[in-house]
């Protein structure tokens, strides 16, 4: 997320900036899996959003971003890392009762094998979802988010059964709607300051504020869950580049 030193890009000659502008439209043509949203609020003015099947890919990304003109004017504002991840908690409990019923003790290599194979098949099978596209919707509504670990309530504290039961209630509110908003859930623990992000993408805004609204009375939210800032975008076209820099409707 950028705030843009709109006062020094002002300064500009107006050839230099249509030629910065036409740089950057490039570049954000030429990105695979990138995406560039205007901003609502006052947290920033622009959000870039990035997928890559690497860190090595983002570094590369963030440092050609880095060579461009318009760099010179964006004021860094926050960020996010974090992976993709796909929540398994069904089929780990399925995983885990079925190695439990042929006597394999938990945390020997014969369990961790079983573990391993059953992750490698669900990951190449689901692919597609550890390795999205950026849905091509109007709006992103992003927040990162924590699981409670305080003295009262800890969400890691709770046995397995337990998280899996919570965690499908709080799944089957998202899938009510499914037709209307997509979202992406990517683990951030080791790489960021909080333990996931949401990413979610819609049309219609109002949408994101329905959802979490109801997401909030589930235990697991209500309970455990913290939550982080949210940022709301309105997704500009790499052919919009130029109009949108220049104060023009998108």
């Amino acid at each position: 997320m950028f705030h843009i030193d709109w006062a020094s890009w002002k300064k500009l000659a107006p050839e230099a900036r249509q030629a910065a502008a036409k740089e950057f439209s490039t570049l954000l043509a030429g990105w695979e899996h990138s995406a560039a949203y205007s901003l609502l609020g006052h947290k920033g003015d622009l959000l870039l959003l990035h997928f890559r099947p690497s860190f090595a890919d983002l570094d590369r990304t963030q440092h050609q971003l880095a060579q461009t003109t318009l760099h010179d004017f964006l004021r860094p504002s926050n960020s996010y890392l974090s992976v993709v991840e796909l929540g398994l908690y069904e089929s780990s409990a399925k995983t885990y009762g079925a190695l439990a019923q042929q006597g394999i003790e938990p945390g020997t290599a014969e369990w961790d094998a079983g573990v391993r194979e059953v992750v490698d098949r669900q990951s190449r099978a689901m692919s597609q979802r550890l390795y999205p596209a950026i849905p091509d919707a109007r709006y992103l509504c992003f927040y990162p988010m924590d699981r409670k670990r305080g003295e009262q309530v800890n969400w890691y504290t709770e046995p397995m059964n337990s998280r899996q039961q919570m965690m499908h209630e709080h799944g089957m509110i998202g899938r009510r709607y499914a037709d209307q908003v997509r979202q992406i859930i990517t683990g951030s623990i080791g790489f960021d300051d909080w333990e996931w992000g949401v990413d979610l993408f819609a049309d219609d805004p109002l949408v994101f504020k329905k959802l979490i609204y109801e997401m909030r009375f589930d235990r697991v939210s209500a309970i455990y869950a913290l939550f982080g800032p949210f940022f709301l975008g309105q997704r500009i076209p790499a052919a919009s580049i130029e109009a949108w820099l220049a104060g023009q409707s998108v």
